[in-house]
């Protein structure tokens, strides 16, 4: 067996450590799981000697995670176990949390592959929680809120590529300055607006789009009953994967991030295809954020993106501006969200240190994948004066 191929085992073994001692398997005896965590742990050491360093640490690393939360497991009772290991439940809820990721990163997409960082998708996505709710309560259509929430987010964007394509400014600055605008803007026109009494309890909201597969196991629990937004966001991923990497558009917007001036060369209008690709990154978070406000939570609340925007573009750089890895890491934030909400039922004290698991896996991922991954060559670097 290949060192490659003993990396990935040793990855495989360190889940089976954690999923031995949940539901079904629901095995009691800590033995089975340190056994497992410890052939994980052997196998990724003999892959980083062998030159596997990558899988080999990941394999490392899955054995001491399997080995901490089986082991965790086969102490806690199976009632508590059972209550909080329901995958149907885990699953929708993952799809549900990762939603909004899932349009901050495919927004993230377009803006970095066409060469402009995008720090701002948490202000573009609370610019579309706040006009999406907005909207939706003016008209008396989340239809409309939708498209209310697309525009804001798309005039929002246009600010950042005036600034740092127009004006050539640094783009980190850029943003982070549009993240403080957007917390300013929305948080005044929430007090203007709804004041003490908040957004009104019957706010129009995206609907749900119920499938008849109940009858199928884990499936039907997963997706049977799903946001109309989630399948839009799913939908976004392979729709974003076509137009990027399989149209003469895509071409064009993949070679304004990578080698501008010889896209200039060849007749593409570099500044005008930034501009667009930062508004459809704009647009596609707003969509994120009327996910929040009116097809999840079906209110508004003073900055309540919460850091979304920043975990939707750690999921983009974990998953190497490829849209389906992007949606990979988007489903482990979501998870780790959705396993969040469930394990007060352990110790209610520890609630909100709970919380704190998407961005703990967030700075994990980063940190281990972040120097290797490979952005487009011209991220974040202005054009040249004409």
């Amino acid at each position: 067996m290949t060192p490659k191929r003993v990396g990935w085992a040793a990855v495989a073994l360190g889940i089976l450590a954690f999923f031995v001692a949940v539901p079904p398997l629901t095995v009691r005896s800590p033995i089975v799981v340190i056994v497992l965590a410890a052939l994980a742990m052997a196998a990724g050491s003999y892959a980083v000697t062998a030159g596997e360093k990558r899988i080999g640490w990941g394999g490392i690393v899955a054995g001491l995670v399997g080995l901490v939360g089986g082991y965790a497991a086969t102490q806690s009772g199976v009632a508590n176990l059972e209550r909080v290991v329901v995958w149907g439940a885990l699953g929708a809820a993952t799809l549900r949390y990762a939603t909004p990721l899932i349009f901050g990163a495919v927004g993230g997409l377009f803006s970095e592959r066409s060469g402009v960082v995008n720090i701002a998708l948490e202000g573009m996505m609370l610019m579309g929680a706040f006009f999406g709710a907005w909207g939706a309560d003016m008209t008396g259509s989340w239809i409309l809120g939708l498209v209310i929430a697309v525009v804001a987010g798309s005039a929002f964007a246009a600010i950042h590529a005036l600034f740092a394509i127009s004006f050539r400014a640094d783009q980190i600055v850029s943003g982070t300055a549009l993240n403080l605008l957007a917390v300013g803007i929305t948080g005044y026109l929430y007090v203007q607006v709804y004041g003490d009494l908040g957004t009104p309890d019957d706010l129009p909201s995206v609907p749900n789009v119920s499938l008849p597969i109940d009858w199928l196991p884990l499936f039907g629990d997963v997706f049977g009953d799903l946001n109309l937004l989630v399948w839009l966001a799913l939908a976004a991923v392979l729709v974003t994967w076509i137009v990027v990497f399989r149209t003469p558009t895509g071409l064009r917007l993949r070679s304004a991030g990578e080698n501008p001036l010889a896209a200039e060369t060849a007749g593409l209008n570099v500044v005008r295809t930034r501009y667009y690709a930062v508004m459809a990154s704009g647009g596609l978070a707003a969509l994120g954020g009327a996910f929040l406000s009116i097809g999840f939570l079906h209110t508004f609340t003073q900055n309540m993106t919460a850091g979304r925007g920043f975990i939707a573009l750690a999921a983009l750089i974990f998953g190497r501006w490829k849209p389906g890895l992007a949606l990979a890491a988007t489903l482990l934030f979501g998870f780790g969200s959705a396993l969040a909400s469930r394990l007060p039922v352990f110790s209610p004290s520890g609630a909100v240190l709970f919380q704190a698991l998407p961005y703990v896996l967030t700075l994990i991922a980063v940190t281990g994948l972040i120097g290797r991954s490979v952005p487009p060559l011209a991220l974040g670097r202005p054009l040249p004066r004409s």
